[in-house]
């Protein structure tokens, strides 16, 4: 039986997205378990810089790009970035992990 990630990995492998941009977390880490070799993962340093490499890389390939961001902190590390992709018209999908919903009543530290 196919997993959401197979079925991820596989859509996205249609599309020509092989190339993801971010700046992984802890709770991204299930996602480079078995890290597909056909992929490519650009690390950013903050998230600003990797959504905005990915802004760059999408214009200039003309399709769309990837951007795996940490939780709520990285969506907000990224946001004026975000704006500007938006702006440019880049054609961006943006992910973003969050902690296992067990714990979240614990309000646990990103």
């Amino acid at each position: 039986m196919k997993t959401v990630r197979d079925v991820t990995i596989a859509l996205l492998r249609s599309l020509g997205m092989t190339r993801v941009f971010g700046n992984p977390g802890s709770t991204e880490l299930p996602m480079f378990r078995d890290f597909p070799p056909d992929f490519d993962y650009v690390l950013g340093l903050q998230e600003a810089t990797a959504l905005a490499m990915a802004d760059g890389h999408a214009q200039a390939a003309r399709n769309a790009a990837l951007v795996n961001l940490h939780s709520s902190a990285g969506v907000g590390h990224a946001l004026g970035n975000l704006f500007t992709a938006y702006k440019n018209q880049a054609p961006l999908v943006v992910t973003a992990g969050q902690q296992a919903r067990s714990i979240l009543p614990y309000e646990p530290f990103l």
